[in-house]
């Protein structure tokens, strides 16, 4: 069975969502980001992607309070992302009440640092963020996109025990357009063995539910919920059907 992992971007604190990754395509829902939380955990799910946009941008870990609040108030668990680029970053990350770590730029930037981090906290702990544009690595929040083809970029982590692994296809991301299919097969097809979840584009319950068929280990939902094209209901009602 799929989980169910809704997304909270923030950006000053409060929960936003972008377009395609454009810092310029901003759109505030919610200046409570706990609130928001505990209205997911109320619908039964166990999961949270927790995203401080203002740390990818800065390369810095920004809203660590956030973190820290949802932590508290909530028993979601919560991979956490954005700007975790050293050794003190993810020990305050893990400190705050982090479950999981993602990690985008600096799987690419600095891969002996992750590598490190991997062996560490072990692979349970540790995301790799395959973030991409035309089947290619996107790091810095997306503004910038490398010259890494993704299949590569996978092949190279699943040498080095990465076990859960977060595609978004940022073409997809933002526009309620549905999800990358093709992609998130072709990933599987190549490695069978990964904890692959989708993100970006999931616009209803079918997408999930096909997503789900196609043998995913989670699927990131943001915008639709906001938006009310998924309903915290729906979500609740095929949860408990699993």
């Amino acid at each position: 069975m799929i989980e169910i992992i809704p997304a909270i971007d923030i950006i000053g604190g409060k929960c936003v969502r972008l377009s395609q990754g454009d810092y310029s395509q901003k759109k505030e829902y919610h200046n409570n980001p706990v609130e928001v939380a505990k209205s997911f955990e109320d619908a039964g799910i166990k999961r949270l992607h927790l995203v401080d946009l203002d740390g990818a941008k800065n390369k810095k870990i920004t809203n660590l309070p956030v973190l820290e609040n949802i932590a508290r108030s909530t028993s979601l668990t919560i991979d956490f992302g954005g700007g975790v680029q050293s050794d003190e970053d993810i020990e305050a990350a893990f400190n705050a009440g982090a479950n999981q770590v993602t990690g985008g730029s600096i799987s690419v930037k600095n891969p002996e640092l992750f590598q490190k981090w991997i062996f560490k906290y072990g692979s349970d702990k540790i995301i790799l963020g395959a973030d991409a544009k035309n089947e290619k690595i996107a790091i810095s929040g997306w503004e910038e996109t490398s010259s890494l083809d993704i299949f590569e970029f996978i092949g190279s982590y699943t040498k080095k025990s990465i076990k859960y692994i977060i595609c978004t296809d940022i073409s997809k991301d933002g526009l309620l357009a549905g999800p990358s299919f093709s992609l998130y097969n072709s990933i599987l097809q190549q490695y069978p063995a990964v904890k692959l979840i989708a993100s970006g584009g999931v616009t209803t319950m079918d997408d999930v539910r096909r997503l789900n068929d196609n043998n995913l280990h989670g699927v990131i939902i943001g915008k639709a919920i906001y938006e009310g094209r998924i309903k915290l209901e729906e979500l609740r009602n095929f949860i408990s059907k699993g």
